[in-house]
């Protein structure tokens, strides 16, 4: 009886820590989520978005995305940045 039990517990362990894991949301995503949709970040996403589609409509060009992409990045970290904390327990 005792071997059948350990077989048991050996075949399938049972480990909640796991399972929690799975359910928690880093809290740094969801802000950075809802930042991403504040006024002054979705003006620097549409331009970010125009510069895209005019790099990636020439066929060889020596212009990037780079200027906009720290532009978008650095709106929607200053706006993490305020927020981010009052979401940490």
């Amino acid at each position: 009886m005792v071997f059948e039990e350990k077989m048991i517990l050996n075949g399938e362990p049972e480990d909640e820590e796991e399972e929690e894991e799975e359910d928690m949301v880093d809290p740094l995503d969801t802000v950075r989520d809802k930042c991403a949709q504040a006024e002054h970040c979705i003006h620097t996403r549409a331009k970010l978005e125009d510069c895209e589609s005019r790099v990636g409509s020439k066929s060889e060009t020596a212009e990037d995305c780079t200027e906009e992409l720290f532009d978008f990045l650095h709106a929607r970290d200053h706006c993490v940045a305020h927020k981010v904390f009052h979401s940490v327990k």
